[in-house]
């Protein structure tokens, strides 16, 4: 059962409506691309690594990296395409510290290979760069005990887990997602906290997400 501590402070849920906008901003190259890169907000490169998993809920492959897609299928770059592919987006956050990587993966390639700096993407496919543009609205939702986190966890929306887990971690710098900085420091339970930050929410769908989750808290006080 699950116990019914209180927190010392209550965790209120919060939802996100997105939207996606373009800048304006293209690029033909590899060096137009990794300059930019450097340039655009870091809304640009988190829409660009996290946009299917903000516009494909339902669906679990690895998320495609859209600078992968376009240096590999527009350019014919296989090799830096599979390069920027295996980024693990998982070690990183903060959207600097991606974007370093990002950065430095698209430069040291172009030191080996200096003939892909004289390709250009054909009249049409050049790279737009978007920024991802977010509206976080609180919900009515407040809890100060696991057993009740666990109710509501039950039927928040999708976007209210996506704000929790992905943006908070990455985009807004928590380190970590919100459950588990809550249940760290505000239930004291760090043990628990740690099961839900090891969960790795790349290879998952926002709702095999939300049951891994619940299922963690259940097995942990399962046999309490």
């Amino acid at each position: 059962m699950i116990p019914l501590l209180k927190a010392k402070e209550p965790f209120r849920f919060y939802t996100r409506l997105h939207l996606s906008e373009l800048t304006g901003l293209r690029a033909t190259t590899l060096v137009q691309l990794v300059q930019l890169i450097k340039e655009v907000p870091g809304s640009c490169v988190y829409h660009h690594t996290h946009r299917f998993l903000q516009q494909h809920q339902f669906l679990s492959p690895e998320p495609p990296n859209d600078f992968a897609y376009w240096v590999s299928e527009i350019l014919s770059e296989k090799e830096l395409g599979e390069r920027l592919a295996s980024i693990d987006i998982m070690q990183f956050s903060r959207i600097h510290d991606l974007r370093e990587k990002i950065i430095l993966v698209i430069e040291e390639y172009l030191k080996e290979e200096r003939f892909a700096q004289l390709k250009f993407a054909r009249e049409g496919e050049e790279f737009h760069f978007i920024k991802s543009v977010s509206f976080v609205i609180p919900t009515n939702y407040l809890v100060d005990n696991l057993a009740d986190f666990v109710e509501i966890m039950k039927k928040i929306t999708f976007d209210s887990i996506y704000f929790h887990i992905f943006e908070a971690r990455l985009r807004l710098e928590k380190k970590t997602n919100d459950f588990s900085f809550w249940i760290e420091h505000s239930l004291e339970d760090k043990e628990l906290a740690d099961k839900l930050a090891d969960l790795d929410p790349y290879t998952r769908t926002l709702d095999d997400l939300r049951a891994a989750i619940i299922n963690i808290i259940d097995k942990r006080f399962s046999n309490r």
